[in-house]
Protein backbone atom coordinates (compact mmCIF):
# COMPACT_ATOMS: atom_id res chain seq x y z
CA UNK A 1 0.00 0.00 0.00
CA UNK A 2 1.46 3.30 -1.02
CA UNK A 3 -0.20 6.68 -0.70
CA UNK A 4 -3.48 5.91 1.04
CA UNK A 5 -5.49 8.77 2.44
CA UNK A 6 -8.62 9.11 4.51
CA UNK A 7 -11.23 11.51 3.22
CA UNK A 8 -14.57 11.89 4.98
CA UNK A 9 -13.90 8.64 6.83
CA UNK A 10 -13.33 6.67 3.61
CA UNK A 11 -9.93 5.10 3.00
CA UNK A 12 -8.63 5.24 -0.55
CA UNK A 13 -5.64 5.79 -2.77
CA UNK A 14 -4.29 9.32 -3.09
CA UNK A 15 -3.96 9.01 -6.86
CA UNK A 16 -7.48 8.84 -8.29
CA UNK A 17 -8.99 7.96 -4.89
CA UNK A 18 -10.76 4.64 -5.30
CA UNK A 19 -12.93 4.82 -2.21
CA UNK A 20 -13.58 1.89 0.09
CA UNK A 21 -16.63 2.48 2.22
CA UNK A 22 -16.43 1.40 5.83
CA UNK A 23 -19.23 -0.42 7.64
CA UNK A 24 -22.00 2.01 8.59
CA UNK A 25 -23.25 0.23 11.72
CA UNK A 26 -22.08 -0.49 15.23
CA UNK A 27 -21.35 -4.19 15.70
CA UNK A 28 -20.94 -6.21 18.85
CA UNK A 29 -18.03 -8.63 19.20
CA UNK A 30 -16.06 -10.26 21.99
CA UNK A 31 -12.48 -10.40 23.19
CA UNK A 32 -11.81 -14.04 24.10
CA UNK A 33 -9.80 -15.35 27.05
CA UNK A 34 -6.63 -15.35 24.92
CA UNK A 35 -7.04 -11.66 24.03
CA UNK A 36 -8.21 -12.22 20.47
CA UNK A 37 -10.93 -10.03 19.04
CA UNK A 38 -13.03 -11.76 16.40
CA UNK A 39 -13.91 -9.00 13.98
CA UNK A 40 -17.44 -9.06 12.51
CA UNK A 41 -17.49 -10.07 8.83
CA UNK A 42 -18.20 -6.55 7.52
CA UNK A 43 -15.12 -5.19 9.35
CA UNK A 44 -12.90 -7.99 8.01
CA UNK A 45 -14.24 -7.26 4.52
CA UNK A 46 -13.47 -3.55 4.95
CA UNK A 47 -9.90 -4.27 6.08
CA UNK A 48 -9.43 -6.72 3.20
CA UNK A 49 -10.67 -4.16 0.67
CA UNK A 50 -8.21 -1.55 1.92
CA UNK A 51 -5.43 -4.16 1.74
CA UNK A 52 -4.80 -4.23 5.49
CA UNK A 53 -3.45 -7.62 6.54
CA UNK A 54 -1.65 -6.00 9.47
CA UNK A 55 -2.99 -3.37 11.88
CA UNK A 56 -1.77 -1.26 14.78
CA UNK A 57 -4.03 -1.53 17.83
CA UNK A 58 -3.80 1.07 20.59
CA UNK A 59 -5.57 3.74 22.59
CA UNK A 60 -4.81 7.44 22.73
CA UNK A 61 -7.60 8.50 25.08
CA UNK A 62 -7.71 5.57 27.55
CA UNK A 63 -11.37 5.05 26.64
CA UNK A 64 -11.47 3.45 23.20
CA UNK A 65 -9.18 0.92 21.59
CA UNK A 66 -8.39 1.94 18.03
CA UNK A 67 -7.55 -0.48 15.25
CA UNK A 68 -5.61 1.29 12.51
CA UNK A 69 -4.72 -0.09 9.10
CA UNK A 70 -0.96 0.47 8.97
CA UNK A 71 -1.15 3.24 6.29
CA UNK A 72 -3.60 5.20 8.46
CA UNK A 73 -1.34 4.79 11.51
CA UNK A 74 1.68 5.91 9.46
CA UNK A 75 -0.28 9.09 8.68
CA UNK A 76 -0.61 9.67 12.44
CA UNK A 77 3.11 9.05 12.91
CA UNK A 78 3.78 11.64 10.21
CA UNK A 79 1.50 14.09 12.03
CA UNK A 80 3.40 13.45 15.29
CA UNK A 81 6.78 13.92 13.58
CA UNK A 82 5.73 17.20 11.96
CA UNK A 83 3.71 18.72 14.78
CA UNK A 84 5.73 21.94 14.89
CA UNK A 85 4.72 24.02 17.90
CA UNK A 86 2.62 21.07 19.12
CA UNK A 87 5.66 18.78 19.24
CA UNK A 88 5.54 18.11 22.99
CA UNK A 89 1.81 17.38 22.88
CA UNK A 90 2.31 15.06 19.88
CA UNK A 91 5.20 13.30 21.60
CA UNK A 92 3.01 12.63 24.66
CA UNK A 93 0.14 11.22 22.60
CA UNK A 94 2.56 9.11 20.53
CA UNK A 95 4.14 7.78 23.72
CA UNK A 96 0.76 6.66 25.10
CA UNK A 97 -0.12 5.07 21.74
CA UNK A 98 3.17 3.14 21.68
CA UNK A 99 2.94 2.17 25.36
CA UNK A 100 -0.50 0.57 25.02
CA UNK A 101 -0.20 -0.40 21.36
CA UNK A 102 0.98 -3.27 19.26
CA UNK A 103 0.97 -4.58 15.72
CA UNK A 104 -1.31 -7.49 14.91
CA UNK A 105 -1.94 -9.56 11.85
CA UNK A 106 -5.49 -10.48 10.93
CA UNK A 107 -5.66 -14.27 11.06
CA UNK A 108 -7.63 -16.56 8.74
CA UNK A 109 -10.62 -16.45 11.12
CA UNK A 110 -10.71 -12.63 11.10
CA UNK A 111 -9.18 -12.24 14.57
CA UNK A 112 -6.65 -9.74 15.85
CA UNK A 113 -4.68 -9.97 19.07
CA UNK A 114 -5.41 -7.07 21.39
CA UNK A 115 -2.27 -6.02 23.31
CA UNK A 116 -2.40 -7.35 26.90
CA UNK A 117 -1.77 -4.00 28.60
CA UNK A 118 -4.44 -2.35 26.45
CA UNK A 119 -7.00 -5.07 27.25
CA UNK A 120 -6.35 -4.70 30.95
CA UNK A 121 -6.41 -0.87 30.95
CA UNK A 122 -9.67 -0.71 28.99
CA UNK A 123 -11.27 -3.67 30.82
CA UNK A 124 -11.72 -5.70 27.63
CA UNK A 125 -10.53 -9.08 28.87
CA UNK A 126 -13.10 -11.82 28.08
CA UNK A 127 -15.71 -9.10 27.56
CA UNK A 128 -18.16 -7.98 24.88
CA UNK A 129 -17.09 -4.92 22.89
CA UNK A 130 -18.74 -2.63 20.35
CA UNK A 131 -17.05 -1.65 17.06
CA UNK A 132 -17.58 1.23 14.67
CA UNK A 133 -15.53 2.76 11.85
CA UNK A 134 -14.45 6.38 12.02
CA UNK A 135 -11.83 8.26 9.97
CA UNK A 136 -10.28 5.12 8.52
CA UNK A 137 -9.91 3.35 11.87
CA UNK A 138 -12.05 0.92 13.84
CA UNK A 139 -13.05 2.07 17.32
CA UNK A 140 -13.52 -0.61 19.96
CA UNK A 141 -15.54 0.35 23.04
CA UNK A 142 -15.81 -1.72 26.18
CA UNK A 143 -19.13 -2.15 27.97
CA UNK A 144 -18.87 0.87 30.31
CA UNK A 145 -17.85 3.28 27.52
CA UNK A 146 -20.47 1.88 25.14
CA UNK A 147 -23.22 2.28 27.74
CA UNK A 148 -22.12 5.84 28.58
CA UNK A 149 -22.05 6.81 24.87
CA UNK A 150 -25.43 5.16 24.30
CA UNK A 151 -27.08 6.94 27.24
CA UNK A 152 -25.59 10.27 26.16
CA UNK A 153 -26.88 9.72 22.62
CA UNK A 154 -30.35 8.78 23.90
CA UNK A 155 -30.68 11.87 26.11
CA UNK A 156 -33.02 14.38 24.43
CA UNK A 157 -32.86 12.36 21.21
CA UNK A 158 -36.04 13.82 19.70
CA UNK A 159 -34.69 17.35 20.20
CA UNK A 160 -31.38 16.35 18.59
CA UNK A 161 -33.21 14.90 15.59
CA UNK A 162 -35.39 18.02 15.18
CA UNK A 163 -32.32 20.25 15.30
CA UNK A 164 -30.50 18.18 12.69
CA UNK A 165 -33.59 18.00 10.45
CA UNK A 166 -33.56 21.81 10.41
CA UNK A 167 -29.94 21.54 9.20
CA UNK A 168 -30.88 19.12 6.41
CA UNK A 169 -30.98 15.63 7.96
CA UNK A 170 -33.11 13.43 5.72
Amino acid sequence: MGSEVVENGVLGSGGGFSAVEPPHSIAQARVDDKGRLKLPAEFVEYLNKVGADKVFITTIDLQLARIYPIPVWKGNENLFANAGDLAELAEDVAYIAKYFGGDSEIDAQGRVLMPALLRKQLEMESQPVWLDCYNGRINVAGKAIHEARFHRAMANLSEKVKTLEKKGLK
